[in-house]
């Protein structure tokens, strides 16, 4: 199926798709342009997606394949392709490939998750296959123990390795405390969640002669997002014209930005869903544009990544340049938020992930919590007044942090609370 026209889709979304008919109902019948049109409130969305009766959907479900998604919203639910919109969907991400390094010949292992209705190791392996280049595949997933990973990825002679932050890093710390050496491995393709400095070093100690680029962006729920773009940031995509519309829109007012370096919330819509509309449709992420090419956007993180501790708002980034400003020699490869009670009180310790080896912890630990509490003083505040425990820190392996036991992404925040 090749892009339609917006105008066409519109129209067509509201004739078929009760959901969009009632979220269109007050537009003119004219209405064609995306600033016409709301934003879709994603809790509404899910609600009215259910798997039986969905009222999202333009047509029965008679030609799909099913794939389970936690959207945006934290709890898994249900987006489907029809054959021609996932060949659509893969061919264009296969494309985007050719920006990542990927060269002819190129050896390239699976390592994302599959089954439970998961996409990403059969989305990868598919746009592998309609990739513009030749490639050898290795589908080995995420699932398969790092013990037999490793001497399959040595004897295969794996050149690239396309996988999540955490299942690359989990096999870095594999091959570094069993001795393995990958010489052959040049690439390493992540996606799914982003890439901290942190994890770079420690990607560096195992791989020294690997690159960590972006795979591309994009979701099961969202469509096609961002293709990569070659350079120093991997963090830096452009939208997949024709197949996709990315907007940045203001937090406060949802207009529509247009200037480098202001950020915002990333909304987007798939030219070439049909079954499913994507129709100014919120990824969950933030983003801001660049000003060095047409389309090209820097990914800023997880649009609502945090947590609440007691009255304070805690986000994962403020831990992460905490760590960064506090570990200037670099022993820090993962970090997590977890958030306790007791006592009455809530608690949030910062789980820290080290190479093997000690490397002057308590001071470590010390430099971490002032810089966090000079970022966010309205911590230390509320210590004092008694409304929650000082922050602490955990100390643990890269293999011992928590991970979505579906995706294999790491779990940024674990809110250990008990709850009614």
């Amino acid at each position: 199926m090749s892009a339609q026209q917006l105008s066409d889709l519109i129209r067509f979304a509201r004739h078929n798709s009760p959901f969009y008919r009632d979220l269109y109902a007050s537009l003119p019948p004219q209405a064609d342009r995306l600033t016409d049109l709301p934003v879709v409130d994603q809790q509404a969305f899910w609600a009215a997606n259910t798997l039986h009766d969905s009222r999202v959907l333009t047509g029965p479900l008679s030609e799909a394949t099913v794939y389970k998604t936690g959207g945006t919203t934290g709890s898994p639910k249900f987006s489907v392709y029809t054959r021609d919109e996932w060949r659509t969907f893969v061919t264009s991400f296969g494309q985007g490939l050719v920006d990542t390094g990927l060269r002819p010949g190129h050896r390239v292992a699976d390592l994302f998750y599959a089954g439970e209705l998961y996409a990403s190791f059969l989305f990868v392996l598919d746009s592998l296959a309609h990739a513009p280049v030749d490639n050898v595949r290795l589908p080995i997933g995420g699932g398969a123990p790092l013990e037999s990973t490793l001497p399959t990825l040595r004897d295969l002679a794996a050149q690239v390795l396309a996988g999540t932050p955490t299942t690359l890093c989990r096999l870095a710390e594999q091959a570094i405390s069993s001795g393995v050496r990958l010489d052959s491995v040049e690439l390493l393709l992540f996606g799914g969640e982003a890439l901290f400095d942190d994890q770079r070093r420690l990607l560096t100690t195992a791989f020294p002669r690997a690159e960590a680029r972006s795979v591309g962006y994009a979701s099961v729920d969202a469509g096609l997002l961002g293709r990569p773009v070659p350079g120093p940031d991997a963090r830096v995509h452009r939208a997949f014209t024709p197949y996709s519309v990315v907007e940045i829109l203001d937090d406060s007012t949802d207009e529509p930005l247009t200037e480098p370096g202001r950020p915002g919330r990333v909304v987007v819509t798939s030219l070439f869903r049909r079954l499913m509309p994507i129709i100014r449709y919120p990824a969950g992420d933030r983003a801001e544009w660049t000003g060095t090419g047409p389309g090209h956007f820097r990914i800023l993180g997880r649009a609502e990544e945090g947590v609440r501790v007691g009255p304070v708002s805690l986000y994962t980034q403020d831990a992460q340049d905490a760590v960064a400003a506090a570990d200037t020699a670099g022993h820090v490869v993962g970090v997590q938020l977890v958030v306790r009670r007791w006592e009455g009180r809530d608690g949030l310790v910062l789980r820290l992930a080290t190479a093997p080896g000690d490397h002057g912890r308590e001071e470590l630990a010390k430099a971490v919590v002032a810089e966090l509490e000079t970022v966010r003083p309205l911590y230390p505040d509320s210590v004092r007044a008694g409304f929650v425990h000082p922050l602490s820190v955990e100390w643990a392996r890269h293999r011992d942090l928590a991970v979505n036991p579906r995706s294999g992404k790491l779990v940024r925040v674990l809110d250990e609370r008990p709850t009614a």
